[in-house]
């Protein structure tokens, strides 16, 4: 095994609006491609990927080494999304610099409107309906009640 020191610096700013644009229309693309083919749970589990979620983002056209992908290409798979959310079955709420961070509220409660009623639909046997709707309302317990974090000490 190699070892060794990678500098990684962080850079500020955001990606060009160009680029962006470009990064929305095609995270678009492959998200619905990989819906249409693997289901809304294999997009989310290759999200979650670390070495894939790089990759994607590097497919995206963001290739900066060391800081900006997670934000940027969660940002552009949100944007890229909007309005397919139901048809996709997968949403996006919160973000980064006021696109919309703290969501309103209304609009958590339509999203779990909206996931109650795809559940409701889906093909899924009744325990697993069950249990979905008992997750879903246990997610919707905690955005009604956030926990309180102790305040940080000096």
């Amino acid at each position: 095994m190699r070892t060794g020191i990678a500098n990684l610096p962080l850079h500020g700013g955001k990606a060009p609006r160009w680029l962006f644009e470009r990064m929305t229309r095609l995270a678009r693309e492959i998200v619905c491609h990989l819906v249409a083919e693997h289901g809304p749970r294999e997009v989310l589990l290759r999200l979650a990927d670390p070495y894939w979620f790089q990759a994607f983002g590097c497919v995206l056209g963001f290739d900066w080494h060391s800081s900006g992908v997670t934000t940027t290409a969660c940002g552009a798979v949100k944007e890229g999304i909007k309005g397919l959310e139901r048809d996709l079955g997968l949403y996006a709420a919160g973000g980064k610099d006021g696109t919309p961070y703290p969501v309103a509220r209304e609009r958590y409660d339509r999203t779990i409107d909206s996931f109650h009623d795809t559940l409701s639909r889906a093909r899924l046997g009744d325990t697993e309906r069950r249990d979905a709707l008992k997750r879903l309302g246990q997610w919707a317990q905690r955005l009604a009640h956030p926990p309180v974090r102790p305040a940080a000490r000096d």
